[in-house]
């Protein structure tokens, strides 16, 4: 385990194995660096950096203002001097893919790949830019955290309705469930707000620096559907989405980063 401080908060990294490659990996919400375990022991050819994305696992995002890219780049050039990394390939799952794509438009000379599984920061989901964009509304939201019920009252209110899904429903709900993860909810939503990514530029950089990228998706994912992939896709034509049979939650244990 390491660490990196930047401007009173830490983020947490841990290193397995000794090859000459270089993987980096981003886990999604409510995970840590553990979720990707099942990937890493068939990488030999590899050594592997799993981060605690902030507020999971054991990194904290202190900073009174949101995370803003040229942070994630100054954060990330320490973590390079620290561990002396030239060049590097990434993963991220879910929330994990804002920061690969972060990590992406700061350094794409350094990146050799990329795999994307079911990622975030492909499209903004309305209820994200509801939630965390006008100041009254992200207000309320925070509120939630020591007052679920105006939450579940929302929910109650959105099912008798139909106009969410039943599935993202009980997925809303299994988040909010304790104030630790309304915590972890309301404050990561809110301070990775500034991680938005414009689709044009990211396949320029794709492109113009060679990287290659694998897109992996769930077949039954109601979180994150296959269809928001096209968003980046239509302008790197040739890359194939592979879908697997599954739903969200299950994406990284019926995938491997060598498939």
């Amino acid at each position: 385990m390491a660490e990196i401080k930047y401007n009173n908060s830490t983020l947490y990294y841990f290193k397995y194995g000794t090859g000459s490659k270089t993987l980096l990996l981003f886990h999604g919400f409510g995970q840590d660096h553990h979720a990707f375990d099942s990937w890493i022991h068939p990488l030999n050819d590899y050594t592997v950096y799993g981060f605690d994305l902030f507020y999971h696992g054991q990194s904290d995002w202190r900073n009174a203002q949101p995370l803003e890219k040229n942070d994630w780049k100054k954060i990330m050039e320490i973590f390079f001097e620290q561990e002396r990394v030239a060049t590097f390939e990434m993963a991220g799952f879910s929330l994990g893919g804002k920061f690969v794509l972060a990590t992406l438009e700061s350094f794409p000379e350094r990146v050799k790949k990329i795999t994307l599984v079911a990622p975030d920061g492909i499209k903004i989901n309305f209820w994200y830019r509801l939630a965390t964009y006008p100041v009254l509304i992200r207000a309320l939201f925070r509120s939630f955290i020591f007052k679920p019920r105006i939450f579940f009252n929302l929910l109650y209110l959105f099912d008798k309705t139909g106009i969410v899904s039943k599935y993202l429903l009980r997925f809303a709900a299994s988040q909010m469930d304790t104030e630790e993860k309304r915590h972890r909810v309301c404050y990561s939503w809110i301070n990775f707000r500034h991680l938005q990514f414009n689709m044009i530029k990211i396949a320029g950089l794709l492109k113009d620096f060679s990287i290659p990228l694998k897109i992996m998706v769930g077949k039954h994912d109601k979180v994150i559907p296959a269809k928001d992939m096209y968003r980046l896709l239509r302008h790197v034509p040739g890359v194939p989405l592979h879908v697997l049979e599954t739903g969200h939650n299950q994406l990284i244990e019926k995938s491997n980063y060598l498939m």
